[in-house]
């Protein structure tokens, strides 16, 4: 994970440059993606295979890409707790009380941020059964990735800021790589980086296997706004 030139733990950044890493991201592709983080919706394949069944249902029948467009999807996808939801089920379906064992959850509180969930049709159910006369749901992503819009100028980006909760709540005495560097680059050497960041996360998601341990990785590659432009907009 790439964001800071100070060690961790702990985070030794000014909230100024946290701010700077988190306010802006590079345009283009906004996607959560299971290890991206953007992260939620990729299933991780085992062995070159090019399409997996999971609950009765090939991902080959999934959509490719989740677009989200009205303010209920944005709304559903900002939420932290619900964001940890579509991580757990990025790799298989789970029930209401699955989900709610792995994240921390009352069981009534993850019916209620799953519930939303399918309304906003980012999750839904792949299959029931039956048990003890109960009718159990299994849910799963809607689609592979799942992609934001934007945001808008001087608005929160929702990927880094479920990426750095994740990242404090995440074991201390855990391995992390946090970094933030400064550079100075032509346009050119920016698109290049960009495309080379995106390769690189893309062969480490080709490798992922879903019996290994989690590993969540987030970078951001933007122009900062010129200092001189904020410290006028301040007058």
């Amino acid at each position: 994970m790439a964001l800071a030139d100070c060690p961790s733990p702990p985070l030794d950044c000014s909230q100024a440059s946290m701010g700077e890493a988190i306010g802006a991201i590079v345009r283009g592709r906004r996607r959560l993606d299971a290890q991206l983080v953007r992260f939620v919706g990729r299933i991780h394949l085992r062995n070159g295979q090019e399409s997996l069944t999971i609950g009765g249902v090939s991902t080959d029948d999934l959509p490719e890409t989740f677009h989200v467009t009205t303010e209920e999807q944005l709304r559903a996808v900002s939420n932290l707790t619900r964001h940890r939801i579509m991580a757990v089920l990025r790799f298989e379906p789970a029930t209401i009380t699955q989900i709610a064992q792995r994240v921390g959850l009352a069981k009534g509180s993850s019916s209620y941020h799953v519930r939303l969930l399918e309304r906003a049709g980012l999750v839904k159910v792949v299959r029931t059964r039956k048990v003890r006369g109960v009718t159990e749901r299994y849910y799963a992503m809607a689609a592979r990735s799942i992609e934001l819009p934007d945001p808008g100028p001087g608005q929160p980006d929702v990927l880094l800021r479920n990426a750095v909760a994740d990242l404090e709540a995440s074991p201390a005495d855990g391995e992390r790589h946090v970094r933030m560097a400064h550079l100075r680059l032509t346009d050119e050497q920016l698109t290049e980086l960009g495309a080379r960041l995106q390769a690189l996360a893309d062969e480490y998601r080709a490798l992922s296997d879903p019996s290994l341990p989690d590993a969540s990785l987030v970078f951001a590659l933007f122009r900062p706004a010129q200092r001189r432009q904020v410290e006028g907009d301040a007058q």
